[in-house]
């Protein structure tokens, strides 16, 4: 699993060794950490095992095209939300861009591109997913914060009544102790 505290990762999926290897030279500097697919099959696997910022996906491969991969990523709940970039060496076609398109991608960048564009992309949904995760820290945190407050108002509550007993009661305690006791309780109970 990817935590705060390491790099975003980004699958590449690619059916040719050599796109692989360029798409990493090409993000090389980026604050990610890359994992290359050769196939569909590849990727669908990678994507049980870890979680993504993003996917940059060839559209043409032999078995499972890009298109059926995107499917798949996208009928999964655990994966549904991980964007998607496809990369074609097939032509201008809006065909085949909308075809990508339908299949969940966010974007759709036919070969050779610009490399800088590319990683300007990636940088921006790396961003996003980077925000997305500190959200979720934060959303945590503050879940965690209001589980304690709750849990120290509730002893508050707990201590109050047995002090109000031990008032009524006019035990071991002489009164202006308990009273002293229950200014000091309320006071903490404001604070909470």
């Amino acid at each position: 699993m990817t935590g705060p505290d390491r790099p975003a990762k980004v699958l590449l999926v690619d059916d040719r060794r050599d796109n692989l290897l360029a798409l990493e030279a090409i993000l090389q500097g980026l604050p990610v950490q890359t994992v290359g697919a050769d196939s569909g099959e590849e990727a669908l696997k990678a994507l049980l095992v870890d979680d993504f910022a993003l996917i940059l996906l060839d559209a043409q491969m032999p078995t499972m095209d890009g298109f059926e991969t995107a499917r798949h990523i996208k009928r999964r709940e655990r994966t549904r939300h991980v964007p998607i970039i496809f990369l074609t060496a097939a032509d201008r076609d809006s065909h085949l861009a909308l075809r990508g398109y339908a299949a969940g991608a966010v974007d759709y960048l036919t070969k050779p591109f610009d490399p800088w564009v590319l990683r300007a992309k990636v940088s921006v949904f790396v961003e996003l997913w980077t925000m997305t995760q500190q959200l979720a820290a934060q959303s945590e945190l503050v879940r965690t914060r209001e589980t304690e407050l709750r849990a120290a108002g509730a002893a508050v509550d707990e201590a109050t009544a047995l002090l109000k007993a031990a008032l009524a009661a006019d035990g071991e305690l002489g009164r202006e102790q308990v009273e002293k006791a229950m200014a000091a309780l309320a006071k903490a109970r404001a604070k909470i």
